[in-house]
């Protein structure tokens, strides 16, 4: 049997969240078998690595569901509605770095954690920074510090654990090896 014989038969809003809503849906497997599981909803993310010179423009800000600061890429949830990804990108970049960039590259588009969320983050490469004004608009960002980390030490960075937010590592990796680095 292939993967394409499961189908969804029922699906149950169990929280309408500020970000996330949660249900439980139900699936049939293709023999038969009946199967409930959680699935969170996510409106989608963007995040930019914005390389300046020999450095990468990143944000340490308080995440809540760890309970700790994470060193990150400008980055934010598609919370308008209808808005092209570069769009919301720019808009990102704008909000945290205070930073602009005329031209995007896609990076990557990835699922954060298809095990039970139907997030995807798509990760943008800008080069041609231009300075703007930083707006923000959450807490988080009132007391996110804005942190610039040369290309070279971003391996052993996060080899050693001191970024681990899945976004940002992949979105670094991937950047270096676009760059030829």
């Amino acid at each position: 049997m292939t993967p394409a014989g499961f189908r969804k038969t029922a699906e149950r809003l169990l929280h309408d969240g500020y970000i996330i809503s949660l249900f439980e849906a139900e699936f049939e497997g293709p023999a038969g078998e009946r199967i409930t599981r959680d699935v969170v909803r996510h409106p989608g993310a963007v995040a930019v690595v914005a390389i300046d010179g020999d450095e990468v423009v990143l944000v340490r800000q308080f995440r809540a569901a760890l309970e700790a600061e994470m060193l990150e890429l400008p980055a934010g949830k598609l919370d308008v509605p209808g808005e092209p990804l570069e769009v919301a990108a720019r808009r990102e970049l704008v909000e945290e770095a205070g930073l602009d960039a005329p031209h995007l590259e896609v990076l990557a588009t990835f699922h954060n954690s298809g095990g039970f969320c139907d997030e995807v983050t798509t990760v943008f490469l800008a080069t041609e920074l231009v300075e703007a004004t930083a707006e923000a608009f959450s807490v988080e960002e009132q007391y996110l510090t804005v942190e610039r980390v040369r290309l070279d030490d971003v391996g052993g960075m996060i080899v050693a654990g001191t970024i681990t937010d899945a976004k940002t590592v992949i979105g670094l990796l991937t950047a270096l090896r676009r760059l030829g680095r």
